[in-house]
């Protein structure tokens, strides 16, 4: 695990970007940071940890939520400052109960939400 860690270039903050795609579909279902902790942490556990920006500490995907991310497979860009997580998603990804963060499309001047809240989440 120590190599697979140590392969991410970390940005000054000690942040790298996480994609979150469904394995089975391969919609994007959001972004999210992690931090080595948090990386450590999806690797050990197989389920996707994250660093909260805004809150300042780690996070399991669907803790309080219980819509969890189950880890299929991780991917490294080829400058190793992104990392792609493969998942099982239970429920909605978004806090906003859709299942995708990136429900909003550009069209004609705007943003048009094409994507609904779910209503069983």
């Amino acid at each position: 695990m120590k190599a697979l860690v140590e392969a991410v270039s970390f940005d000054a903050r000690g942040l790298v970007p996480a994609i979150a795609q469904d394995a089975r579909t391969q919609e994007v279902l959001m972004l999210a940071w992690m931090n080595r902790e948090a990386l450590e942490k999806t690797l050990t556990t197989g389920y996707a940890h994250y660093w909260s920006r805004s809150r300042g500490k780690l996070w399991k995907k669907g803790e309080t939520s219980g819509h969890v991310q189950r880890v299929v497979e991780l991917r490294l860009d080829c400058d190793g400052d992104a990392i792609l997580l493969l998942v099982e998603q239970t429920g909605p990804a978004c806090h906003t109960n859709r299942r995708s963060c990136f429900y909003r499309r550009a069209e004609n001047g705007t943003w048009r939400v094409i994507l609904e809240p779910q209503d069983d989440a």
